[in-house]
C-alpha cells in the first residue's frame, strides 16, 4: 500500500464517515441531550470526545471556521449536555441513520460485520496519536459492540487522524484556516464558495481580504482561480496529507483496502442516492457517487 492509494482509499470512504454531519438523527438526538440546534450540534458533537475543551481548542482542531462562531457556542455548550452525554447521543443517532438508510438487513450483514473488522485494523494500526488531538479523543471513546456503529467509528478514527495531519500539512504550506477554505474551494473539489463561507461562518469581507492576500502571493489570479503555483501548492498538501496518514492503511495492507472499498461502496451509493447530501455543497469537480 503507499500514500497515494491510501489516500484515494480514504476519499472513497469520506462520504460514509460525513454523512454524520447532514442526518437529522444526529441532532434530534443531541438536541434531546440538551444541546440547541444548528452549530452547536456540529462543534460540540463532533470535539466531544476530547472532553469539554474551550474555543480555542475547537477552533484549532476544526481550523477552517471562524474563531467568532466557535466562541458563540464553546464552552457555552458544555452547560447544557456533558462531553459523555453527547458522545453517546451522537453514535446512538449515527446507528439509527445508518439503519434507516440501509436497512437492518444490511446493519446486521455479515459484510457490515467484515467491514468493520476490516476498519478497525485499519484504526488500531495508527502507530500514535502524538500532534492529532482530535484522533487521539476518538482513540479514547469505548469501541461500539453494533458492527455498523463500529465501522463509522473506525472510518472517524481514520478520518480525524488524516485531518490533523492534513491541518499540519496546511501550516507548512503557510496556510491559514481561511486560506485554506478559499484555495480548497478554488480547487473544485472543495464545498462550492457560498457554502463554505456560510457553513464555516466568515464574513464576505473576511473572505475578500484572505483572497487579496492570495492574489498578493499569487497563489490565486485576478479572477479568484488558483494560478499555477497555487495549484502546486495545493497538490504538494494533498501529497503530504497522504504521505502522513499512510500507516493504519497500510496496516490494513492493500488487499484488505480494496476489500473494504468494495464491500462499502455500495453503502456509500445507497446513502447518495437517498439525498442525504444536499444539492450546492460540493464543487464541480466532486462525484459524490463515485
Amino acid at each position: 500500500m503507499d500514500a497515494h492509494n491510501a489516500g484515494r482509499t480514504a476519499r472513497s470512504l469520506e462520504l460514509l464517515h460525513s454523512l454524520s454531519y447532514f442526518v437529522p438523527e444526529v441532532e434530534e438526538r443531541l438536541v434531546e441531550a440538551g444541546l440547541e440546534p444548528g452549530r452547536m450540534s456540529y462543534f460540540a458533537g463532533r470535539s466531544a470526545p476530547m472532553g469539554a475543551v474551550g474555543a480555542g481548542v475547537v477552533t484549532a482542531t476544526f481550523f477552517n471556521f471562524s474563531p467568532a462562531a466557535v466562541a458563540s457556542i464553546i464552552p457555552r455548550a458544555w452547560g447544557l449536555a456533558t462531553p459523555a452525554a453527547i458522545v453517546e447521543a451522537r453514535y446512538r443517532a449515527v446507528g439509527e441513520a445508518y439503519a434507516r438508510l440501509l436497512g437492518e438487513s444490511v446493519t446486521t450483514s455479515p459484510e457490515m460485520a467484515e467491514a468493520a473488522e476490516l476498519a478497525s485494523i485499519a484504526a488500531r494500526g495508527i502507530p500514535g496519536v502524538e500532534g492529532r488531538p482530535l484522533c487521539a479523543g476518538y482513540t479514547e471513546v469505548e469501541w461500539p459492540d453494533s458492527p455498523h456503529v463500529a465501522f463509522w467509528h473506525a472510518l472517524t478514527v481514520l478520518r480525524e487522524y488524516r485531518g490533523d495531519g492534513h491541518i499540519a500539512a496546511l501550516q507548512t504550506a503557510g496556510l491559514s484556516g481561511l486560506e485554506s477554505l478559499i484555495t480548497h474551494t478554488a480547487t473544485g473539489y472543495g464545498f462550492q464558495k457560498k457554502f463554505a463561507i456560510t457553513r464555516r461562518a466568515w464574513t464576505q469581507e473576511q473572505w475578500d481580504s484572505a483572497c487579496d492576500s492570495l492574489r498578493d502571493r499569487e497563489i490565486l489570479d485576478a479572477r479568484g482561480e488558483l494560478t499555477a503555483e497555487g495549484t502546486e501548492l495545493r497538490e504538494l498538501v494533498e501529497d503530504l496529507t497522504d504521505d502522513l496518514a499512510l500507516a493504519p492503511w497500510a496496516a490494513l495492507g492493500e488487499d484488505g483496502a480494496a476489500r473494504l472499498v468494495e464491500l462499502a461502496t455500495p453503502w456509500r451509493d445507497a446513502i447518495v442516492a437517498a439525498g442525504v447530501f444536499p444539492a450546492g455543497v460540493f464543487g464541480p469537480k466532486v462525484a459524490v457517487s463515485r
